[in-house]
């Protein structure tokens, strides 16, 4: 048995002028939102054994944000590759994470949205029916597979939880 963790980054500052969409920072509302997730992944159980984080300010402080509140340690891995990336790209990060079972993956729509409904075929019909409906800023969901993430592959995996910030 092994997971994904999809959660897109939480919501982002509108880009200033003159400022690149990569170093654009979470809002303040953000920045809580990401805190919001990390209690409930905690409280969920919900804990990676690596984390593959775009390069991206908005992801980095996400990612920061949620480990103030999911305080299990677990080692980070910085990918450039997740900025620009279709689902392949993202599944291609998650397939070289080498033998960890539990993966959260922190990036960008639309490939985020995209894996997901591409890897999560199974699972309870409203929770599909909810993800089928978009995948908001600071979203998480949760995507089992019965064989390692080596073989993760489309249509093999099953929702396990979707959980957004309004659900919190």
């Amino acid at each position: 048995m092994s997971r994904i963790y999809l959660l897109r980054h939480a919501k982002a500052v509108a880009a200033a002028p003159g400022m690149r969409d990569f170093d654009r920072p979470l809002s303040n509302g953000g920045a809580k939102a990401a805190r919001n997730m990390g209690s409930a992944m905690a409280v969920a159980g919900f804990i990676p054994d690596l984390a593959i984080c775009s390069t991206a300010k908005r992801t980095r402080e996400t990612l920061d944000n949620l480990r103030l509140t999911l305080t299990s340690p677990f080692p980070a891995a910085d990918s450039d590759a997740l900025y620009t990336a279709n689902a392949n790209g993202y599944l291609d990060a998650v397939h070289d994470a080498g033998d960890a079972s539990c993966v959260l993956v922190i990036g960008h729509n639309p490939s985020m949205e995209e894996l997901a409904l591409a890897l999560a075929t199974k699972g309870h019909p409203a929770l599909l029916q909810r993800l089928s409906h978009g995948f908001p800023t600071a979203g998480l969901a949760v995507i089992d597979f019965e064989g390692p993430l080596a073989d993760a592959a489309a249509g093999a995996g099953t929702l396990r939880a979707f959980i957004t910030p309004a659900d919190i």
